[in-house]
């Protein structure tokens, strides 16, 4: 007869009863252990020992994980210079996806998927525990004080944020302050990672940190070899920089990708009513792509927008008759959508647009040499 102890029945009762958001499930050292690997190894769930707990890895699995059981290092290289760099990469993705990378079949891809399900969790938790999961969110400083008070404490970590409004309303400059303020320690309002940016507009300008990062004790030199930047120039560009992203992701530690702007390209590449389907669809693939980036890799997403004027019969009832450009598509992209407009001078004004946990409100902050900063 094979006896338990109280920890390893608690272990057991996690198998049944639900808790499957967890990767690993801690068991202790004991004459039981194999038979714990056999009962687990039918539900896709992986045992550590306490003393390998330490060794846990809270970043994107390596995607030479995969290799073995009929996944070769061939596959592997194909699935990576298709952008799949990490085991979640492919978790998130679908089989039609895979398919479509040149030398993976049917077959492999269900190999594929089978092997990256056993790997990533992906099915049901307790509310509580995803609120615990929660509590460890890293959030980004804006520079201004009353700015991250409005935001529940800053720019979220693995969630995307839009930013849209009229020009001159300060879409690009909190991109910049954001750019620096990534670098920071977590505990100064960073994230302690590089930074991404993918630029449409021709709007970046590297001189604009020099100032922001002194005035937050970096150095200018040191942060700006932390920043990727690159110029898009047509919508399918701006989505194969997302591969490059990936990769990139994949192999050094960045907090934050910005994308300025997110629509300005497809304004542009995709004209008239007659393209409007395929244009919605190019942009939903390209949201849905950074969607995955920020689950994938727990990094910042932000993106701004441009606005147009609404023509229809509902401007005569609203006093600001502006809205974003991207319809249902881009509305449902993204978790928090900020609108910025203009106030007095260098004053702006952010209001929640739209968020699953911030009430709606405003907050006024100003634009200054060394970036964004409170209002007086």
């Amino acid at each position: 007869m094979v006896f338990f102890t109280e920890v390893e029945w608690e272990l057991i009762d996690y198998l049944y009863h639900g808790k499957v958001c967890k990767i690993n499930f801690l068991a202790p050292k004991s004459g039981n252990a194999n038979f714990l690997e056999n009962f687990t190894s039918v539900r896709s769930f992986n045992f550590i020992t306490m003393q390998q707990s330490e060794q846990v890895s809270t970043g994107p699995t390596p995607l030479s994980s995969l290799e073995g059981a009929g996944i070769t290092a061939a596959d592997l290289k194909k699935l990576a210079e298709a952008g799949f760099t990490t085991v979640e990469s492919i978790a998130f993705s679908t089989k039609k996806a895979l398919v479509e990378v040149k030398g993976i079949s049917e077959a492999k891809a269900d190999k594929i998927i089978a092997q990256a399900g056993q790997i990533v969790p992906m099915g049901f938790c307790s509310a509580t525990d995803y609120h615990q999961q929660r509590q460890d969110i890293v959030y980004l400083t804006t520079g201004s004080t009353e700015l991250d008070k409005l935001l529940g404490g800053g720019i979220e970590t693995g969630s995307v944020t839009e930013m849209f409004g009229e020009f001159r309303t300060g879409k690009t400059q909190l991109c910049h302050t954001l750019s620096v303020a990534c670098q920071l320690q977590i505990d100064r309002g960073g994230a302690e990672g590089k930074c991404l940016w993918i630029d449409t507009e021709g709007t970046f300008r590297p001189e604009r940190i020099v100032p922001i990062a002194e005035r937050f004790g970096l150095d200018p030199t040191e942060v700006m070899d932390n920043i990727a930047y690159a110029r898009a120039y047509n919508t399918d560009h701006q989505m194969q920089l997302l591969v490059t992203a990936s990769a990139m992701m994949a192999e050094s530690r960045y907090a934050l990708l910005i994308v300025d702007s997110s629509t300005n390209l497809y304004r542009t590449d995709f004209s008239g009513r007659g393209e409007l389907s395929a244009r919605q669809m190019h942009l939903g693939q390209f949201l849905r792509n950074l969607q995955r980036l920020a689950d994938e890799f727990g990094i910042a997403v932000v993106i701004t927008n441009q606005v147009v004027a609404q023509v229809d019969g509902a401007s005569m009832f609203v006093s600001d008759p502006k809205k974003p450009i991207g319809g249902n598509i881009m509305a449902h992209a993204s978790q928090t959508r900020l609108y910025l407009r203009k106030g007095r001078g260098e004053q702006r004004i952010c209001k929640i647009y739209d968020s699953p946990s911030l009430p709606e409100a405003e907050a006024t902050f100003a634009i200054s040499q060394s970036g964004i900063i409170d209002a007086e």
